[in-house]
């Protein structure tokens, strides 16, 4: 009867812990700095969020107005982020000129995967398994797709420019 009880409350309590999680938007992350940034600041703009790696070939840079590029460093794959966060954003934004969002290194993928990650793979029923996994979220926060490495970001740009388009026009017709 105990055992069901308790069962029961911590049922509750992961399920009020999900309901909070309520979208991407909903969670908070650490940036390459050190700060605890909220991602609601992100709510109502197209975002690809990325787990990239420095050293990793696929380095991209991305940027247009009402887009964000979300970089979620990653040294789960080919040991090829192995620096501080400072050294990482330091050499993404010396060496490719990044001006984009870094955020703290992360693990994208098992039992030590990132709350954030965690629900972009549940979500989209897709789990990294190298670097440069790109998860493609709506303005309200819910994951649209994801694709890995081998998708170049040209096969997305498309689907970017309509989702952005949609945000230009909604945003005018609000005014």
């Amino acid at each position: 009867m105990l055992l069901g009880a308790l069962v029961s409350v911590l049922a509750l309590v992961l399920v009020r812990v999900h309901a909070k999680q309520r979208d991407f938007y909903s969670f908070k992350a650490v940036n390459s700095r050190g700060k605890l940034v909220s991602l609601e600041k992100y709510r109502g703009s197209v975002s690809l969020v990325v787990n990239v790696a420095s050293e990793c070939g696929y380095t991209e840079d991305f940027g247009p107005a009402h887009f964000n590029v979300l970089a979620f460093p990653c040294n789960q794959f080919g040991q090829q982020e192995p620096g501080s966060d400072r050294e990482i954003d330091s050499f993404a934004r010396t060496v490719y000129g990044a001006s984009f969002p870094i955020f703290s290194k992360i693990s994208v993928t098992g039992t030590g995967a990132n709350n954030i990650y965690r629900y972009l793979t549940e979500s989209s029923g897709k789990e990294p398994d190298w670097n440069f996994w790109k998860f493609l979220v709506d303005p309200q926060g819910a994951v649209v797709d994801a694709w890995g490495p081998q998708v170049p970001v040209e096969q997305l740009r498309e689907q970017i420019q309509d989702m952005v388009r949609a945000v230009i026009l909604k945003r005018k017709d609000e005014l």
